[in-house]
């Protein structure tokens, strides 16, 4: 996928929400805690040292950021991790991580040729035709 298809699929002001609502640990806690299941508000604010109207908050910045919904089911308020918004976002993320892999891998190409190693596109070169250079010593310069 490139970067166009990926920023295609995920909005910026979604990509913006989503990354605010993950920047904070107490909401990375509360994601952690529905990516095992559906879990009520007083569930998620269980381990956390705070009001119920900042949970609130909270889950009010994740239920914005598409990051999760909340269902009402009698007295029990339910939330439920949204999984396709984190989706999107690795998606975008994996184009940039395929950029960041070619940028290494021609980073190698060049500390092998700078070592008078063979790169790998002349290892694979090599290996199609079926020849081997001799010219190149596997043995590091002295």
């Amino acid at each position: 996928m490139t970067t166009a298809t990926a920023a295609a699929r995920i909005s910026a002001d979604d990509l913006d929400a989503t990354f605010a609502a993950l920047a904070d640990r107490t909401r990375r806690a509360m994601i952690a805690k529905l990516a095992r299941g559906e879990a009520s508000v007083l569930e998620l604010a269980e381990p956390h040292d705070m009001s119920q109207p900042a949970i609130s908050k909270h889950l009010k910045v994740l239920e914005r950021a598409g990051l999760i919904t909340r269902s009402r089911d009698a007295q029990r308020r339910p939330c439920r991790l949204e999984p396709r918004r984190l989706k999107l976002v690795a998606d975008w993320i994996a184009t940039y991580r395929e950029y960041w892999e070619e940028s290494y891998a021609r980073l190698d190409d060049v500390l092998q040729e700078l070592q008078g190693k063979p790169t790998m596109k002349e290892n694979e070169k090599e290996k199609s035709h079926g020849t081997v250079s001799k010219a190149r010593s596997h043995r590091r310069p002295r």
